[in-house]
């Protein structure tokens, strides 16, 4: 969860959007089944008839309400199955499942089926109970098993949460000295590695780490971030790495890079949103094989819950759809 410089730049951070309708005031019970609204985007707001950004095409895109909640927001991390099932996590440890709808073209159209679970301390109570330092979570990642992580800024650790509902744990996180609210936002498994490993990157410096739950973390590859914060990273089918870099400037608002890295580290495609594109605060990332060697990117964004210092904004919840097809293919 981040606090923004100050009204102007976060009503800046939406000046793009459609205004949106004031937040739900009467939350479910954290664990029901919800309904997800949806409003279809496209890629450019100016020019309906863009569909592509390089080797990237736009494979459909929403913004993502709820009338049954308070706490559809704040979504910082992202992974999809190749069976189509979503899992969120927004900064208030609340984690969001549910199934992605694609129409027979295979573009995204909707969301359905979804749960929302408050995640709960290492004491059996919920997170948000302890306030903003203890429930502002970051990275999700879930093991082949079944086990999830969750990564956490301000309080800056790892908690692994077993896949039959028991309480969570520690898990080995970088043995580094963290920047205040800046801390691990990327987070994902390595089954490249072992079952039980998985990478964590630190959005201020663009260090990765490559961890195991049986040993401790290691220094794994650096980022050039050349300005921007490292939020998010997934594995690449068949080797390599995508990463989710995010900067802002009053000029152009947000910016969203996407990079694609191969085993070695050399850098194989890039994708940058900006306005006048559909842009937001993206920070989650998932990466799914398709057909032919393509690959589909999901991309989704925290909005801070509509709110700066208690008023509204623009920003938005963006579920973002694109197909990368690779030079030569």
């Amino acid at each position: 969860m981040k606090r923004l410089a100050g009204l102007a730049l976060a009503l800046s951070l939406g000046s793009c959007a459609m205004p949106t309708a004031p937040l739900p005031l009467r939350p479910v019970a954290v664990g029901a089944r919800i309904q997800v609204d949806t409003q279809a985007v496209p890629l450019d707001p100016t020019d309906a008839s863009r569909t592509r950004i390089g080797n990237f095409a736009y494979a459909g895109g929403l913004v993502l309400t709820s009338r049954e909640t308070s706490r559809l927001h704040g979504m910082s991390d992202l992974k999809v199955t190749p069976d189509g099932r979503m899992l969120a996590l927004g900064d208030q440890s609340d984690l969001l499942e549910a199934r992605l709808v694609l129409d027979s073209a295979g573009r995204l159209v909707g969301v359905t089926d979804a749960t929302l679970v408050a995640l709960k301390e290492t004491t059996g109570v919920d997170l948000f109970a302890g306030g903003q330092r203890e429930f502002d979570s970051e990275g999700v990642a879930r093991f082949a098993n079944g086990d999830l992580l969750a990564s956490f800024e301000q309080h800056d650790r790892i908690l692994l949460f077993p896949r039959d509902g028991g309480l969570p744990r520690r898990a080995p996180q970088p043995d580094v000295k963290y920047t205040d609210n800046k801390g691990m936002e990327a987070l994902a498994t390595a089954p490249d590695v072992a079952a039980d490993a998985y990478r964590v990157g630190l959005e201020d410096s663009g260090w990765t780490f490559l961890c195991r739950l049986s040993t401790r973390c290691v220094r794994d590859r650096d980022l050039d971030l050349d300005g921007s914060a490292l939020v998010a990273i997934d594995n690449m089918p068949g080797g390599g790495l995508a990463y989710l870099l995010r900067s802002y400037s009053v000029l152009r608002g947000n910016t969203v890079q996407l990079r694609i890295l191969d085993r070695a580290g050399r850098l194989v495609d890039r994708m940058e949103i900006a306005r006048p594109l559909t842009v937001d605060n993206l920070e989650g990332l998932a990466a799914v094989a398709q057909p032919g060697g393509r690959v589909r990117f999901y991309l989704i964004s925290d909005d801070n819950f509509g709110l700066y210092d208690g008023k509204p904004t623009d920003q938005r919840t963006l579920l973002l759809a694109f197909d990368w097809t690779p030079a030569g293919r």
